[in-house]
């Protein structure tokens, strides 16, 4: 009888598991921080955009992953990005010269992997 219960709890357990996965990447749980995140708007440039990158993203799950790195690359001065979830990329939008490596570690710091820049 004791058998029986362990094993009906250790389902139960999978099953609540499961179920939260199947959330988590379809990208419809909070996910990356408990919660969703906030919308931080699009952050306007001081001057005219000099140069543009596309940046291939991984580890990006749902709208709260977009948010964080969007706000990483507009926490760099001159550098104001939007993210597509979708695709995995953001598009980064700079009024001065920024090195690619400064974009790649605000994001790596943000705990996404940089695939490509370009």
């Amino acid at each position: 009888m004791v058998d029986a219960a362990i094993i009906l709890i250790v389902i139960v357990l999978l099953f609540i598991a499961l179920k939260g996965s199947v959330k988590h990447f379809r990208g419809e749980g909070p996910c990356c921080g408990g919660g969703s995140a906030p919308r931080t708007g699009r952050k306007h440039l001081d001057g005219p955009v000099v140069a543009e990158r596309t940046v291939k993203i991984g580890g990006m799950h749902c709208s709260s992953c977009a948010e964080r790195v969007k706000s990483a690359v507009d926490r760099l001065d001159g550098a104001a990005c939007d993210v597509d979830l979708d695709s995995q990329t953001a598009h980064v939008r700079m009024d001065r010269t920024i090195d690619d490596s400064e974009i790649r570690k605000a994001i790596s710091e943000a705990g996404y992997d940089v695939i490509s820049i370009s």
